[in-house]
Parts: structure tokens; C-alpha cells; sequence
């Protein structure tokens, strides 16, 4: 049996062999090898489990890819299906699913090499809705060892993964816009949690619902439905006065467009934002953190277009946000200046603030602590960043 199935899917063998010899971390090889079981299995979703033995002896969520969306990032060995699988090191092969899970039918497998078990990957309904086979099984088995075992002879570092508290929630957000007799949904049931101090990448095509999640979870558009939660707060369906005070007091935006005052010089423009809130930071301290104190008396004319995004960011920070959102910073900019910018931005996530970041910029997610991809309405992929690198190592 396990001969004819190596034989049957040689190619698929030999394709997880070829993109492990070519990834540069283990956060490319584990996603391009799921990749390649996933499409073979015909799964829906896949899913990484990876466990941290040098942190909180915990399994986290690395990476997902499909049509169900996870919250849950953490489990215990030993405690459901997931946890269960890792400690005992058995495959479990549900042809019916999971009723209550809304489950069709799903496979999880050990991720182990030749002498430990490293995490564990579920593979959730199949595409063409018919339930997981046996022979699927065993494929997905002999599979994901044999990644393990390649991944461990490249000698990847696992590397930690920080449990960080939620900030922001968002439920089954919805976002519906409508045209006199047409209506046009661009959020279709959003799940996602924003945690403190880090860096979150999300991408996705133009049409997508990446820049109308970020306006909502900056308080500058309403749900259709839906929960939103900052802080354990309901901003689920807010008055415009409400969602004033949580964007004055909470939130700091960075924009492409840059969107500063014109008859305004660079420090001008950081005292009018400073001046709405109480405890704001000091204007003069906060434009020389971005290297912009020579330019404090200069207009935007008279800056480059790097320049005037510092502003905007040092504009963004003088609230002493809890949340920067950021869409598509660097677009506008040549690539020196755009690390510049990624330079100050990966500064401040080091400060303490969380950064939301919307960008086509796939290089840029290479320095996430964590990258979402969205695709019709939907979270469709996420990544977990052990290994985040310094902006100026990002090329493009």
C-alpha cells in the first residue's frame, strides 16, 4: 500500500524535497510543503500546529491556509484533537467530520522527523466536498514526515513565538455598501485578533476588503455586522461621537497620500493633531525622533516624498497611539526611502505600539511579526513570522 502511494505521488515527494533545498526559513519551507500536500489531498484548508519547546511548551498556530478562518492561536498537548495527535504521535481520520465543528471531514497527522514529533497539520474538508479517504490519509501521513525529516536536515532554526494579549477583535464582520437597488458585500464574515506590540502585514488584490477592514478597525467606517471589540470594548455598531473618541484616543493613521496640512510646516502640522488629545507626546520630541528636526519649519512643498511620510508618522505618533494603521506607506516611494520608512515603522512596534499595515508589497512581509492575505471578503491565509528580519534587509 505505502509503495503504490509513493509511487502514485513520486512527483509531489519530489516537489517538497526541491522547495525545502530552495526556502530560506522554516516559515517558507513548512508553508510551501503543506502547499503541495494540500493540493494533492484536494483540501480546502491546511493547517500548522507548531510546538514551542523552548517557550511556553505550548502548540501554535504557524500557518493557515483555506476557507476556515482559526482564533484559537495556542494549544495544550494532550487537549483535543490537535493536542492529542502531538502527544500520542497518531494520525486521526475523520471521514464524517465534526457536527458540531461544522466539520466535514478532516485528517491530522503528526509533523515528526526520526526522533521527535516537531507539531502536527490538519487538512479540513475536502474541495469537492466529498469526505477524506483512507488512502488520503496515509498520503498526508508519509507526506508531512517526510517534510519533517527534510526540513530537520536543513538545519532550520524553530525559533519562539511570544503569546502577546489581544488588542483589537473583530467576529464575523460583514460590510455591505449599497448603490440604490445594488448591494455590494466586501466583508464576508471577517475573524481576526490584533495582539499588542506587533507588527500585523495584511495583503490581498485591489477589491479585496483589506483597506475597508483597516477603516473599520480604525473607527472611520460601521460594520454591516458583526462584532468589534477594542480593549474588551463593543464598537460593534458605535455613535459617530463615540467612535471620534476612539479614533482621538486610541488610534494613530498613516496614508499613502501622506494627507498632510499644505499652509502648514512639519512641525505645525504634528502640534494641530497633538492639540486633540490631553496627554499627547511632545511635537518637538517626536519629529526629531523621525530625523525631521531641520525640516521643522518647512512646508510639505518643500519636502521629498519621504519626508513628508515621516511627518505623517510622527503626526500618527504625537497621540501616543496604542494602534498605527498604516496603508500602503511606502507605494509612493523609491526603495531607499521606503526603508527609511520601514526603519522608523519597525521602531516603533519595537516602541510598544501595535502597526496594521495594508500593502502590495509582498518583500514587506518578510519583517511581520504575523501577514494576512485576503482574498474575496476573507481571511485566506495566515502566516506566523517566527523569524522577522530588519527592514533594511528587505530588496525589492
Amino acid at each position: 500500500m505505502i509503495d503504490s502511494l509513493l509511487f502514485k505521488h513520486f512527483k509531489a515527494i519530489g516537489d517538497i524535497r526541491a522547495v525545502i533545498s530552495d526556502s530560506e526559513n522554516m516559515e517558507e519551507a513548512l508553508q510551501r510543503c503543506v502547499n503541495i500536500i494540500r493540493e494533492v489531498s484536494n483540501a480546502e484548508t491546511a493547517v500548522i500546529w507548531y510546538y514551542d519547546k523552548s517557550g511556553d511548551k505550548k502548540l501554535h498556530l504557524a500557518y493557515a491556509h483555506g476557507t476556515r478562518t482559526f482564533i484559537e492561536n495556542a494549544v495544550e498537548p494532550g487537549v483535543g484533537m490537535v493536542g492529542k495527535v502531538f502527544s500520542e504521535g497518531n494520525s486521526v481520520f475523520l471521514p464524517e467530520g465534526l457536527p458540531e465543528e461544522n466539520v466535514r471531514s478532516m485528517i491530522c497527522v503528526p509533523l515528526e522527523n526520526s526522533y521527535e514529533t516537531l507539531g502536527c497539520i490538519q487538512f479540513i474538508d475536502r474541495r469537492d466536498g466529498a469526505p477524506f479517504t483512507q488512502e488520503d490519509a496515509d498520503v498526508c501521513e508519509i507526506m508531512a514526515m517526510l517534510a519533517a525529516t527534510a526540513i530537520d536536515e536543513k538545519g532550520f532554526d524553530v525559533g519562539t513565538v511570544e503569546q502577546k494579549p489581544v488588542i483589537l477583535s473583530l467576529r464575523g464582520v460583514t460590510k455591505e455598501f449599497k448603490n440604490g437597488d445594488t448591494v455590494t458585500r466586501v466583508l464576508k464574515g471577517v475573524d481576526l485578533d490584533v495582539y499588542e506590540r506587533e507588527l500585523l502585514v495584511i495583503l490581498g488584490e485591489s477589491g479585496c476588503g483589506k483597506s475597508t477592514m483597516l477603516n473599520i478597525a480604525g473607527g472611520m467606517d460601521n460594520l454591516t455586522d458583526g462584532t468589534f471589540l477594542f480593549r474588551g470594548s463593543d464598537y460593534s455598531h458605535a455613535d459617530d461621537k463615540t467612535l471620534t473618541e476612539y479614533r482621538r484616543d486610541h488610534i494613530g493613521f498613516i496614508f499613502q497620500s501622506y494627507n498632510l496640512m499644505p499652509n502648514l510646516t512639519a512641525i505645525q502640522n504634528i502640534r494641530f493633531i497633538a492639540e486633540l488629545k490631553k496627554d499627547s507626546d511632545d511635537p518637538e520630541r517626536v519629529l526629531e525622533w523621525v530625523g525631521l528636526k531641520e525640516r521643522r519649519n518647512n512646508y510639505p512643498s518643500q519636502m521629498s516624498g519621504g519626508q513628508q511620510q515621516r511627518v505623517s508618522i510622527a503626526r500618527a505618533l504625537v497621540k501616543k497611539p496604542e494602534i498605527v494603521l498604516a496603508d500602503e506607506p511606502t507605494a509612493a516611494l523609491d526603495y531607499t526611502t521606503g526603508i527609511e520608512v520601514l526603519s522608523i515603522i519597525e521602531d516603533v512596534v519595537a516602541s510598544g505600539t501595535t502597526v496594521m499595515m495594508v500593502t502590495h508589497n509582498e518583500e514587506i512581509t518578510k519583517m511581520a511579526n504575523r501577514v494576512i492575505r485576503m482574498r474575496g471578503g476573507k481571511i485566506d491565509e495566515v502566516i506566523v513570522n517566527r523569524h522577522p528580519v530588519k527592514a533594511t534587509d528587505l530588496v525589492w
